[in-house]
Order: structure tokens, then C-alpha cells, then sequence
């Protein structure tokens, strides 16, 4: 007796423990969508019905096989509740809005390509394994977890039974009275629940954007102005519209490293102004915020509010009339500049209908990477210049999408004298001198440090090029796609970006005048403030024919 005693205490202890551990599981799992949303730990001092309602169930349940089904697809699906708020803090932490489900997926690709490109293919693919098993093993755990409670608690059904409703009743109590720790956080929790409900509602919403999109779309009077009288007031002009990545309001104004910004751009007025350009600047509202920033040059180019990755889809698959367009049409020459791209892009000659399209591919850098930007700005400024403005040549329009402002911001190229630049190999001992991202990015002050000095570098590599080529006939449009990431932006950023046009021309500048955008490159906090998806129109109507 003395020799079993021991032994079978043991086993009760454990399995005690065992049963413990897996009512805490069940319960910590099906708050987890909470406590992921909320990031409070208060959201785990809370009633969680749907883990009283899966135990109840799968006690009711007869069959073995049955309840395995059961308790496997509630773990699913709390995990996938998890999940999706997993993604939504992401999401709003970086591109300002939360997962859709129903129109977010082409973006989670699009972001592990930034992940690829920052962390290499290979520490990438790590990542996503230790994900993906992650995943796997919490399923497994909660399974796991609601088995053992449903085999301790069927002997013992009638017990459980009314315990579960005793619980259940409280639960509708808090409820209705709305009881909560502290605001925000109610005492009822059915997180499951209303993470399947927003879903479900964020589809219903896709479907009728969809159809309100398609719409505005097919109705565009821009498409009908007479080729004859598109862009007349540019006539014999090389125009270029050139975003600076994640250049944004908090840029220029409110933030502890816009002084260093504005001084730039102050002595990039000086400077341009003694090469006898003139300039206005005012804001655009972009579509997208952190991230994503083809939304951004799309809703330039076709007038339309593109705020998501299924209506860019949508868009780009019709014939909406973009600025290209309009520009080939009127006789000029069209070209695409997109640095950070290596593969193929069908839109540009479907839906832009670029004459030319350039990449990091086919433009003969042969320097390093500065980790995601692939080229530095004023590489892409040099060749462009070199085998697009130089010599005789038909007007050329040219959308360059400058990329040494992407994150992580580091490494940072710094200015080379133009006739050295060559090949680019020029730069090779330059991406050495910075911090790599794993060290910078624990560190939020020295992010937001090194954004500004990218949105430096990009403005004087612009600034540089226009007083080295003093084109007489060249008009810029530069602006920002979007702001930074909030690690830089801040919560509750705007979505604003500076916007200039610049040319030496007087009669460009005449043109934009009822616009009542500001002279100088730096717009003040007062300064005209458009949506994006407004130039497209007023940019058509200025420099068509006046009638």
C-alpha cells in the first residue's frame, strides 16, 4: 500500500495540473483576439463565452470523432481570430488601416517581399516557417486543451452543465448592463464572435465598393477631350511627376526632425530660384498611409480614389484615362522609372501604356543595395537625364518613383559628384558606413532620425539634378506617395504629402495659378490641401486648351 500510494498521488496531482493548464489554455485562447487588439492585459480579466460554450458542446456530443471535428474547428478558428488581429495591429501600425480580409491579401505578399528584401530570402523564409509552425502547434494546443476538459467533465455532465449555464447566465448579465474593467474593455467577452461578424461585414462592404468604383470609372469626361486640346500648355516641356517615398506632412512640419527638412527645402528654393526656376506647393491627401504606394501613383494618374489592393486590381485591369495616356495621346514620349521593381510589370503597358518602362534591371547599376532601395535617387536622376533628356529628343513625360526614402531607412546613400557617378559602383563603400535595421529599429528615435535624413538625401539629389542640368523645358511635379510608417508618423497621422510643381518656364507656373498653391518648395500649415484623386482633372483642365 505504502509502495502505490505515492504513485497514484502523483498521477492525481498531474492530471489535476493537466486539467488546470488546459482550462487555462482555453480560456487564455479565446481572449487572445482581445488581448491582441487592445494590447492590454486587462483583456484577460474577462468572461469568455465562446470557451464555455465550446466545452459545453463537446460535452454534449456523443461520439469521439465528433467531438476531435468539433474541438479542432473551434481551435481553428480562435487561432484565426488571433490572427486576424495579429494582422490588423500590423496593418494600422504601418499602413494605417486594419486587414481586410476581403481585399488585403495581394498586400501580405507585397510585405514579405519587404521582408525578403530587408531580412534577405533566406532569413524571410525562416521567418515564415517558425510562423507557420507557431500556428500549427497553437492549434493543436487548444484542440488539445478542449479534449481533455470534455473527458474530464462528460462523467461528471450534469455538474458541468449547470456550472457552464450558472457562468453563462453572468456572462449575459455583464452584457447587458455593459459592466467593463475599465472603458473599452467590457467584462463579456465574445471575441471570436465579433471578429467573424467584422469579417463577414468587411466583405458586404468590398462588394458595394466594388460596384461604386466601377461606376465612377466608367463615367470620365477627361477621356473625351479632344486630342487636340490635351496638355497644350506643356507643349515642347519634358515633365516628369516624381514621388519621393514616404514623403509626408511629417516631414515638414511637427515632428523633431522636420526642422532639418525644412532647411533643406528652404535652401532647394534659394538654389533653384538662382537657376530661375519658380515653384508652388500645397498638400495632396494620398489614399494610403505607410505603405502601398502604387494606391498613391494610381489615384494620381486616374482620378479615382484607390485605396485598396482589390480596387487597384479592379482599376488597372479597365481603360480609365490616366495622365500617361494623356500625355501619349498629346504627342510625347512616356516612360516609367521604377527603381525598387526587378520583374516584369504588365500594367505599365495595359493600363498606363508606357513607352518605356525602366527598372533596377535594365538601367546598368552595377552599385549595392541600400538595403530595400536597390538604386540610390540620384543614380536614377543621372540616368534618366543621360539616356532620356539628353540630345534631340521627342517631349518625354516620365513617372520615377525615387525609393532611397523607403524603410528601414538605413543604410543611406550620400551624394557623389555627377561625372563620377559611372556605373554606380561608385557607391560600393557607402552602404557599409550605415547600421543594419536589427540595430536601428530597436531604437524608435534613431528611425524617425534616419527617415528625415533619407527624405534629406532624396530632396538634395532632386534639388542637385535641376541646378546640374538647368533644363530650361523641363517641369517637375514632386510629391510624396504617402506618410512614413506610425514609428515615424505617430498614431493619428494624417495621410497628407507635400506636393510642388517647378519650372523655369513663367508661363507653366501661370497656368496653376488659381490654384492658390504657395511659391517655394515648402508649404506652410495653411497650404491648399487636396485630395489625390483631384489632380488628375484640375491638372488636365490647366494645361488643356483655355476656351
Amino acid at each position: 500500500m505504502s509502495t502505490t500510494t505515492p504513485g497514484r498521488h502523483l498521477r492525481t496531482a498531474t492530471g489535476t495540473a493537466l486539467t488546470a493548464l488546459s482550462a487555462f489554455v482555453v480560456c487564455l485562447a479565446a481572449l487572445a483576439p482581445g488581448l491582441v487588439a487592445s494590447g492590454s492585459a486587462l483583456a484577460l480579466l474577462r468572461i469568455p463565452l465562446e470557451a464555455v460554450l465550446a466545452v459545453v458542446l463537446l460535452v454534449l456530443l456523443p461520439w469521439r470523432w465528433t467531438r476531435r471535428a468539433l474541438a479542432a474547428l473551434v481551435a481553428l478558428l480562435i487561432v484565426a481570430a488571433t490572427l486576424a488581429a495579429a494582422l490588423d495591429r500590423v496593418f494600422q501600425s504601418t499602413v494605417g488601416k486594419p486587414f481586410d480580409i476581403a481585399t488585403g491579401w495581394p498586400e501580405l505578399v507585397d510585405g514579405y517581399g519587404v521582408v525578403q528584401d530587408s531580412a534577405g530570402a533566406v532569413g524571410a523564409l525562416a521567418l515564415l516557417i517558425l510562423f507557420v509552425v507557431a500556428v500549427v502547434a497553437a492549434v493543436v494546443a487548444v484542440s488539445a486543451a478542449l479534449l481533455r476538459l470534455a473527458r474530464i467533465l462528460t462523467p461528471r455532465r450534469r455538474p458541468a452543465l449547470l456550472a457552464a449555464s450558472a457562468v453563462t447566465a453572468g456572462w449575459l448579465v455583464v452584457a447587458l448592463i455593459g459592466v467593463q474593467m475599465v472603458p473599452g474593455e467590457p467584462v463579456a467577452a465574445a471575441d471570436v464572435g465579433a471578429a467573424a461578424a467584422s469579417r463577414a461585414d468587411q466583405v458586404v462592404v468590398a462588394v458595394g465598393a466594388r460596384a461604386a468604383l466601377a461606376r465612377q470609372a466608367a463615367s470620365d469626361p477627361a477621356a473625351r477631350i479632344p486630342d487636340a486640346d490635351l496638355l497644350t500648355g506643356l507643349k515642347g516641356k519634358d515633365v516628369v511627376i516624381a514621388f519621393i517615398e514616404s514623403y509626408g506632412r511629417v516631414a515638414v512640419q511637427g515632428s523633431t526632425f522636420s526642422p532639418g527638412v525644412d532647411a533643406v527645402l528652404r535652401s532647394g528654393t534659394a538654389r533653384l530660384a538662382a537657376h530661375g526656376y519658380q515653384e508652388r506647393s500645397a498638400f495632396l491627401t494620398s489614399p494610403t498611409f505607410g505603405g502601398i504606394s502604387w494606391l498613391a501613383h494610381s489615384t494620381l494618374q486616374s482620378g479615382l480614389w484607390i485605396d485598396s489592393q482589390a480596387s487597384y486590381d479592379q482599376v488597372t485591369s479597365g481603360s480609365r484615362f490616366t495622365l500617361a495616356s494623356a500625355f501619349r495621346k498629346a504627342g510625347w514620349r512616356t516612360v516609367s522609372d521604377v527603381p525598387s521593381d526587378s520583374r516584369p510589370w504588365p500594367v505599365g503597358s495595359s493600363f498606363y501604356h508606357y513607352e518605356s518602362q525602366l527598372n533596377g534591371t535594365n538601367v546598368g547599376y552595377r552599385g549595392p543595395r541600400f538595403s530595400y532601395a536597390r538604386i540610390p535617387d540620384q543614380y536614377t536622376w543621372a540616368y534618366f537625364q543621360q539616356h532620356e533628356l539628353a540630345g534631340p529628343h521627342r517631349p518625354v513625360m516620365a513617372e520615377i518613383d525615387f525609393v532611397s526614402s523607403h524603410t528601414p531607412w538605413t543604410p543611406l546613400p550620400s551624394l557623389v559628384p555627377w561625372n563620377a557617378i559611372g556605373d554606380g559602383s561608385v557607391y560600393d563603400p557607402q552602404p557599409a558606413a550605415g547600421l543594419p535595421p536589427s540595430v536601428v529599429w530597436q531604437d524608435p528615435h534613431h528611425v524617425q532620425q534616419l527617415y528625415g535624413e533619407s527624405i534629406q538625401y532624396s530632396l538634395n539629389s532632386m534639388f542637385s539634378f535641376l541646378t546640374t542640368v538647368d533644363d530650361p523645358d523641363l517641369v517637375v511635379v514632386v510629391l510624396g506617395d504617402h506618410q512614413p510608417a506610425a514609428v515615424v508618423s505617430g498614431a493619428g497621422a494624417d495621410h497628407d504629402v507635400p506636393i510642388s510643381i517647378i519650372a523655369k518656364d513663367p508661363a507653366v507656373i501661370d497656368r496653376v495659378s488659381s490654384w492658390s498653391w504657395q511659391p517655394g518648395m515648402l508649404p506652410a500649415p495653411d497650404a491648399p490641401v487636396w485630395r489625390m484623386d483631384a489632380f488628375r482633372d484640375r491638372f488636365l483642365s490647366a494645361f488643356g486648351t483655355r476656351k
